[in-house]
């Protein structure tokens, strides 16, 4: 499928840029390593020749480019010379990373300074560079290895300003997909746990690759999004949630050591059920940041499969929108909205009025959900109060039978 395109991908000599390299040279395809390692590294393996050599003998093209995402003009002459070389640019992955996971006072200037250079500033001047080539390609995309933005405050408070330059590489991808729709894909890719690289080796000390899978994942995921037409664009990514829709079910295969339990991957503290997360759809403008912070909780966990268990025809049949008043531990704010396009459940105020207000206790709230307690016999032991429309209300009850069997 990518036989003769060409790909521009920052950080190629180790890792996960040379691992999406080689899978793509399988087809024939042309790759730019844009790196910085012309030397061998005193702890790093490879460098942009030894990873030329591996694309080559995989079936690609290749051509090693010395490149610091930091310093522009280095992005400028790569550039010119894989379209001198190749005649074009068809992808561009923004690969390159620098990470330091340290709070704000042990961030030494230098290193804020080389995580914004790289990972914001980067991914920008080297997007913008490839820009004007992509948009002469047949199937043009930019795929930039950035999390979904998650503003859970628990991602900010340990290493705020890695979190905010690997957030600044997922707001290039919100503004240029809008900005470049129907021209070019612009999507973020995300690995749902640790990934065995040498970087990781290094945050992590020996023995932290057993609790890793092999780059061979977000490989995989990557040539499944680089291949799709630039209509798929504006989405962030989740490598395994990708990889399950598109039939893959042996998930062994990507572990460094098969049955053991995984680290699962910064930013993530949710599961994610749909591949494509559309940024707009999770907030937006207007975020949430008290529902984001809240840990996945018996009664998080119980809205987040009715979330999974939304369908037109529950909308269509039932035409509520209904508010439950939780107290106790977990309590707060909750909604299920059935009256709205696909409709909706989560933490907080429903988006329109509430057809019904159910006032409960965060655990016979769970208990209900989960079969174990009749929303009647909740009712008329005084365990649960209704205000609103009471034919709604029950409802509800009949659609709470075909919720169980999934909570």
């Amino acid at each position: 499928k990518l036989a003769g395109c060409t790909l521009f991908i920052t950080g190629a000599s180790r890792g996960i840029g040379k691992a999406i390299a080689l899978k793509a040279a399988k087809d024939g395809a042309n790759i730019v390593i844009a790196a910085k390692t012309a030397e061998p590294h005193p702890t790093l393996p490879g460098t942009i020749y030894t990873a030329a050599a591996e694309i080559e003998a995989a079936g690609g093209k290749a051509l090693p480019c010395v490149v610091n995402v930091r310093e522009e003009q280095e992005i400028i002459n790569a550039v010119d010379k894989a379209v001198k070389t190749f005649g074009g640019i068809d992808i561009l992955v923004n690969n390159a990373s620098a990470i330091s996971l340290t709070g704000t006072l042990e961030t030494e200037t230098k290193k804020v300074n080389l995580m914004m250079d790289v990972n914001v500033r980067g991914t920008y001047l080297t997007s913008k560079t490839c820009l004007p080539h992509l948009r002469k390609s047949r199937n043009p995309h930019i795929l930039n290895l950035s999390p979904p933005m998650n503003l859970n405050p628990m991602w900010f408070k340990n290493h705020c300003a890695y979190t905010i330059s690997k957030y600044g590489m997922s707001m290039c991808v919100l503004g240029m997909a809008e900005e470049f729709r129907g021209e070019v894909a612009v999507n973020a890719l995300w690995p749902k746990t640790a990934i065995h690289t040498a970087a990781m080796d290094m945050l992590g000390g020996s023995g932290i690759e057993k609790q890793c899978r092999k780059t061979d994942i977000l490989a995989d995921a990557a040539y499944c999004i680089l291949t799709k037409p630039k209509s798929f664009t504006g989405n962030f990514i989740i490598d395994e949630v990708l990889l399950r829709e598109e039939g893959v079910k042996d998930f062994d295969v990507y572990a460094i050591a098969p049955g053991h339990p995984l680290i699962p991957d910064f930013f993530l503290d949710v599961e994610t059920d749909t591949t494509a997360m559309k940024q707009e759809r999770h907030g937006g403008a207007k975020v949430d940041t008290e529902s984001l912070a809240k840990p996945l909780s018996p009664v998080a966990e119980t809205f987040r499969v009715i979330q999974g268990a939304m369908s037109e025809e529950y909308v269509r049949t039932t035409q509520g929108v209904f508010q439950f008043e939780l107290s106790g531990d977990e309590g707060g704010t909750w909604y299920i909205d059935l009256k709205t396009k696909a409709g909706s459940a989560g933490f907080g105020k429903p988006p329109v009025t509430a057809d019904v207000v159910m006032s409960m206790s965060s655990a016979d709230f769970v208990k209900m959900f989960t079969g174990k307690l009749k929303p009647t016999l909740a009712f008329m032991s005084g365990k649960l109060r209704i205000k609103g429309n009471m034919a709604l209300a029950i409802k509800l009850e009949k659609i709470l039978g075909q919720f169980n069997s999934k909570l």
